[in-house]
């Protein structure tokens, strides 16, 4: 099973599929690195060599920002959002959707689950 980016890749998938298991790295650029690295994309990923895993390890390192990396500048831009005060750095701070979409109905995955209406007893 090889290991790239701390990110143990499964046996069973095909190169292209199991590259995007890493945080950052898409279908497209699956391709691009299976093509640099000049690996078959629809080779299973037990069936690759110790010599075409480094390449494609060497590839995405030099190449392209993912997990760890990627995770913290997001973070950071969105923390800068919020300490300058933004509307998208507000929406970011209280939680809604920062890009435009509506929240009459609908945004429940920024919102969360829906808080119960407190029910006054009627004597």
């Amino acid at each position: 099973m090889p290991r790239i980016s701390g990110v143990d890749l499964p046996r069973k998938k095909q190169t292209w599929v199991a590259l995007t298991y890493i945080y950052g790295i898409g279908r497209t650029t699956a391709f691009k690195i299976c093509d640099e690295a000049q690996v078959d994309p629809h080779l299973p990923n037990e069936q690759l060599s110790d010599q075409q895993v480094v390449r494609l390890r060497q590839v995405i390192t030099d190449s392209y920002r993912v997990e760890g990396d990627l995770r913290r500048d997001i973070s950071v831009n969105i923390k800068r959002l919020m300490d300058l005060g933004c509307y998208r750095g507000l929406r970011h701070r209280r939680g809604l959707p920062v890009r435009g979409q509506r929240t009459h109905t609908n945004a429940r995955t920024r919102k969360g689950p829906r808080r119960a209406a407190v029910k006054k007893k009627v004597k």
